[in-house]
């Protein structure tokens, strides 16, 4: 039975067999040396020449890079070795699936050869972690959101109709007809809402038909989405999000802080709640009080003064975290709730994690009349939308949520350049492989 690498300390002086890839081939006149790689770790396997060479010898002169190996040994402590003060004396190798000579991807190569080699490249360069974090993640939202009674649903993702606008879901044949890949479930989540799920939760892909190429855009993503009913108010969903990140965090931090501080160079944060909030009006005052007035923004934020926000924030609150509020309604989607206080902005928010935007929510206009009303102020034929206004024809209490994309999120968390980083196969409008 094979052993973890990350196992191996608690058998020193006994026999050991580890299933891995060669990560490294040092063959000297005397020694051979060889690093085999699991999902744990990585360990030194050692073997003294001897003449004439044995077949042990000859066995691992004939290893390539990246082959799967099975390695039977004595564990020896040698606090000379940096990979945890042990090595494998070698015994025995078995080759169980050769790597060809000559890999086509290295740890320099462009990023479009590391996509086009995705496996090979997260096996190789330590990537392996940054999944092993997003697996922590999705538990620690599902514990969370049990804990508080939450229904955990999953929503179709072919749809009849565009779910919230035109030009950016992706048209799919379907026999003869045509369908649509959903790029949100909020039209969905919002009818388990109306079917009596007073707390909705899922985690599932979304489909963005965006022609965008920045670092944080995917045409296919994996979404965390959230639906609260009978809310007294938007801040109820900002606080349930603020409780859900924490306890992301906590996990991270206890389950994988050492490695990431080695692997990425970042040290994982577990934020004080509340988080600090400012509504848009105000931030935009802050912001051009510091000289931010790009051309053509006007009720909005760009990617600069989300940016330039989020320092001010942290400089002014000590915070990584910030909800933006009350975004106009001009550029909130007609479901929004308008406060009667000020029905010219919405009861909506952006979180904002180190400057970059993790999470739109808002709580939901649940009045039929007033969904009605809010259309037709944006000029949309609410006919494509009958499935769903039915909804709020018969009884749907006040309600609000949230969606948060998980790659984005993780990309932020361990401080990675690129969404291309944090996905396993990207997706984006140029690539569609492997």
């Amino acid at each position: 039975m094979a052993t973890h690498v990350s196992d191996l300390a608690r058998l020193a002086g006994r026999t050991a067999t580890v299933h891995g890839w060669v990560k490294t081939l040092r063959l000297q006149r005397k020694l051979q040396f060889v690093l085999v790689r699991d999902g744990t770790g990585v360990v030194q396997v050692v073997n003294k020449r001897t003449e004439p060479p044995s077949e042990l010898e000859q066995q691992l002169d004939a290893l390539t890079l990246e082959s799967a190996v099975e390695v039977t040994g004595t564990v020896e402590v040698n606090p000379v070795v940096k990979l945890g003060g042990l090595e494998l004396r070698a015994e025995s190798v078995t080759v169980v699936a050769a790597a060809e000579p000559g890999l086509p991807v290295e740890e320099d190569s462009a990023p479009e050869i590391r996509l086009d080699w995705r496996y090979l490249d997260v096996r190789r360069t330590g990537q392996l972690l940054t999944f092993q974090v997003q697996d922590t993640v999705e538990q620690a939202m599902r514990e969370v959101a049990h804990a508080e009674g939450f229904v955990e649903m999953h929503t179709p993702k072919l749809m009849a109709t565009a779910s919230e606008s035109g030009s950016e879901v992706f048209r799919i044949d379907y026999f003869g007809g045509s369908a649509y890949l959903a790029q949100s479930p909020q039209f969905f989540k919002q009818m388990a809402i109306g079917a009596g799920v007073e707390k909705f939760f899922e985690i599932g892909p979304v489909f963005r038909a965006e022609p965008s190429f920045t670092s944080r855009h995917a045409t296919e993503f994996t979404g965390v989405d959230v639906e609260i009913g009978w809310i007294s108010g938007v801040e109820d969903v900002m606080a349930f999000e603020e409780r859900m990140l924490t306890r992301v965090l906590e996990r991270v931090r206890d389950e994988h802080g050492p490695a990431i501080a080695e692997r990425f160079g970042v040290e994982i944060t577990v934020p004080e709640q509340p988080f600090p909030r400012i509504p848009m009006r105000e931030a935009l005052a802050t912001l051009r009080a510091q000289g931010w007035d790009p051309e053509g923004v006007r009720d909005d934020l760009d990617t600069e003064g989300e940016r330039a926000l989020a320092a001010w924030v942290n400089e002014t609150h000590g915070h990584e975290f910030v909800f933006v509020t009350r975004f106009p309604s001009s550029v909130r989607p007609f479901y929004h709730h308008r406060p009667a206080d000020d029905p010219t902005v919405t009861d909506s928010f952006d979180l904002l994690w180190n400057g970059i935007e993790i999470t739109t929510g808002a709580q939901r206009e649940h009045r039929y009349e007033v969904l009605l009303k809010q259309a037709a102020e944006k000029g949309l034929d609410v006919g494509p939308m009958g499935d769903y206004l039915n909804v709020f024809r018969y009884g749907t209490p006040p309600h609000g949520g949230f969606g948060l994309g998980l790659n984005r999120l993780v990309m932020v968390l361990l401080g990675l350049s690129s969404i291309r980083e944090s996905t396993f196969l990207f997706r984006g409008p140029h690539r569609l492989n492997p």
